[in-house]
């Protein structure tokens, strides 16, 4: 891999998590008004089209039967639980603090490889999960401030997300990406349809037309990714995630009028260091059997997002 092509994976990788923070904007404004399922099912709905033709553009022989039931259906529930909660996060909490929390999928998906993947995790990657635990305390300062439910709910999405990455990696390579994609998808779509009935209110057409663009951003993010991955080395892509906390200040104060105090940056500094130093390890052969943080590669509570691995195999 030349230089020019991990500058041009990183290149791309900023775009990608650019777009992302832009559909998180997005999220901000319609969370103020709307439920999250709302938000999540007008955007599922608007995603199907553009996920349905990934779909048809996979080729091959499509089986609808799952080989790994049990970990399909774990892994939809987390699809659920993991949008709901990021989006209310989302709703409730300043940019900055929601991204310090969902920075912790690395080391949340550390842990879960133990138990899922038959990972060893020495001392090096066990040092770095607990730092960036005592990140995440310095970001919430349990104690001297109210921990909220939109606290708990991104804590929740990021366990719900470190979840899914680990079962993809598990099971990714006996199921079929139709399965991959649909069944989350569905799952999301029909619990998400059903909470409308107790939650909805109606939408003018500038709203719905937010709705459009979040699915259509969590596409083109994910579509980003792809050319991300396929162009440079995962460990030089995957710390360009982080760039987000940048754009959550910009975002927060241009849009929302905040900016993030001194103890949410340290915090967030501790945690970003933290996952990175497990790209590293992870990175380094023979470190880690699986390499599950690299592998990590969607920002799974965004509707129109699709499971990149699936579709590196294919260049």
């Amino acid at each position: 891999m030349t230089p020019n092509n991990n500058l041009k994976g990183a290149l791309l990788s900023l775009a990608a998590f650019s777009t992302f923070s832009s559909h998180d904007v997005i999220v901000r404004y319609l969370g103020a008004t709307y439920a999250p399922m709302q938000i999540l099912f007008f955007a599922s709905l608007l995603s199907f089209p553009l996920l349905t033709l990934m779909m048809v553009n996979n080729g091959g022989s499509v089986n609808l039967r799952p080989t790994h039931p049990w970990w399909v259906g774990l892994r939809s529930l987390t699809m659920v639980g993991g949008g709901v909660c990021g989006f209310y996060a989302f709703s409730v909490l300043p940019l900055a603090q929601v991204y310090s929390i969902l920075f912790t999928v690395p080391l949340l998906i550390t842990l879960l490889a133990i138990p899922i993947l038959g990972e060893r995790v020495g001392l090096h990657r066990s040092g770095a999960v607990v730092v960036g635990l005592i990140g995440v305390i310095i970001v919430v300062r349990p104690g001297s401030t109210e921990i909220t439910l939109g606290h708990m709910a991104a804590m929740a999405g990021a366990v719900c997300v470190a979840t899914q990455s680990v079962i993809a990696r598990r099971i990714g390579n006996d199921e079929s990406p139709v399965v991959m994609l649909l069944y989350p998808f569905s799952a999301v779509f029909v619990t998400m349809g059903i909470a409308l009935a107790f939650v909805y209110k109606p939408m003018p057409l500038i709203d719905f037309a937010a709705v459009t663009v979040i699915a259509a951003l969590g596409f083109l993010a994910s579509f980003l990714l792809v050319g991300a991955y396929r162009a440079g080395e995962a460990a030089v892509v995957a710390p360009m995630q982080y760039s987000q906390i940048i754009w959550a200040t910009i975002f927060g104060l241009v849009f929302f009028n905040e900016s993030p105090d001194l103890q949410t940056i340290i915090g967030a500094c501790v945690i970003i260091l933290s996952g990175i130093y497990i790209v590293i390890r992870e990175s380094l052969s023979g470190t880690s059997k699986n390499t599950p943080v690299l592998r990590n590669r969607t920002r799974a509570i965004a509707p129109g997002t699709f499971r990149i691995g699936q579709y590196l195999r294919r260049k």
